[in-house]
Formats: structure tokens, sequence, C-alpha cells
């Protein structure tokens, strides 16, 4: 099981790893929270912990960031004891708060209780359009020839764009969420970014790239993808 932990205490990260690690987890560490986000991104873990307090992007940013796109697990573990402050990372998404100092025991037990709520992948769809299929459990495409069912190749954040947009079938994507969801809100005016990723996707997965089909660009809003009827 892969856990992400976001925390710009050096000395909470080298503990946090060394704990999950010991009990069998696949730890990584982001130091900042747009770290976080691009790590959750690539990664797809499945529990997040975040401290509330961190560069570039403060826990909130972060919560809402990934709760544009995942459901995945949220713990925050933070410092700051005021119900304002739970309060606010409950609403934005968080799903437990967990407040430093802690005991070993009851973080263990907190994320145990969080990843037995977590739907298995088995639940997640497979999305077909024309000759291709996602497998969002997987996070694969295939595509469908004579000669048989073919591996489509997409970068990580390729992938990331596509798994917003499949996941949102025949609904307005603006491009100011998909910067967002997947490159974090300080990349909101960016738009050259998925122009060019759009485009590459088109090249992969559309019959005829230069008049797509299923991923639609919406002038001046965003794109829509639109899967067979």
């Amino acid at each position: 099981m892969k856990i992400l932990i976001a925390d710009d205490d050096q000395q909470i990260l080298r503990a946090l790893r060394i704990l999950l690690t010991a009990r069998g987890y696949d730890v990584s560490v982001a130091r900042t929270g747009a770290e976080a986000l691009s790590l959750a991104v690539d990664q797809h873990p499945d529990l997040v912990v975040l401290d509330l307090g961190m560069p570039e992007l403060n826990g909130i940013e972060v919560i809402e960031g990934l709760r544009g796109w995942s459901q995945v697990p949220i713990l925050v573990v933070s410092g700051r004891t005021d119900s304002g402050d739970k309060v606010d990372a409950l609403d934005a998404g968080a799903d437990d708060y967990v407040t430093k100092p802690f005991a070993a025991d009851e973080l263990l037990a907190r994320i145990r209780a969080l990843t037995r709520r977590q739907p298995a992948a088995t639940d997640e769809p497979v999305v077909r359009f024309g000759d291709i299929a996602v497998d969002l459990a997987a996070r694969q495409v295939t595509r469908t020839t004579p000669d048989g069912t073919q591996a489509v190749r997409l970068t990580p954040t390729e992938w990331a764009i596509l798994d917003v947009l499949v996941r949102n079938p025949r609904r307005l994507v603006t491009r100011q969420s998909l910067l967002t969801q997947v490159w974090g809100p300080q990349y909101t005016s960016d738009t050259g970014y998925l122009r060019l990723y759009l485009a590459q996707l088109r090249k992969k997965l559309e019959p005829v790239p230069s008049r797509p089909r299923y991923l639609l660009t919406e002038p001046g809003m965003g794109y829509r993808f639109t899967p067979d009827d």
C-alpha cells in the first residue's frame, strides 16, 4: 500500500517514514504543497498524510486540489488544535484529523480505519470509446485492432488529464479546473500546457486527431469527453 506524507518538518517526515516503512507501507514524501499534488498525480497513493502549514500551497489548498479528481483518503496530521482549523480541513474534504504530538499506535489505527473504508481497485470501471479502453484501476489504456489488443503508452501528465476527463463524461471541465487538478492552483493561467497535452492525447486516442470525436475543445471554456452513445 502506497502512502504519501506531506510535511515541511524534516523530523516528522523522517519519523513517519521510519514508522510506516517498518509496518510494510510504501512511503513517498513531499516537503511542499505543490510537490504533494505533483506526487499524488504521478503515483496515485492509497492514502495521503498531510500537514496544514506547508510552503507554496497550504494543506487546505492541497486537499481541494486532490478532491477535484481523487477520492483518496486524506489524514491531516497538524499541530493546529483550534476547532476551526479542523472544521476547515474536514469541510475541504479531509477524512480524519490527528493533532501533533500524536501516539504512534493511534496514528496507525487511524490509517488502518481509513484504508478499510477505501473501495477496492476492482470497483473502478473500464471506460470504452471507439477502439479505446481506459482501465481506471490499472491506469492502463489499450486499443483493439484487427491483430488484437495493443497498449497505448501515456505519460503521467497525459494520464492525469485523461483520468479527469473520462470521470466526467459529457460534462464541461474548465481549463482552470484541469490545470488546478493536474498541476496545482498556481498554474491556472498556463493554458498552453493543456493545448500541448490535449494535442498529444488526440494523436494517441482519436481516430482522426485533427477532427476529434471524443476529446472536444469548448472554445474559451475548457474540454469535454463525449463517449459513444
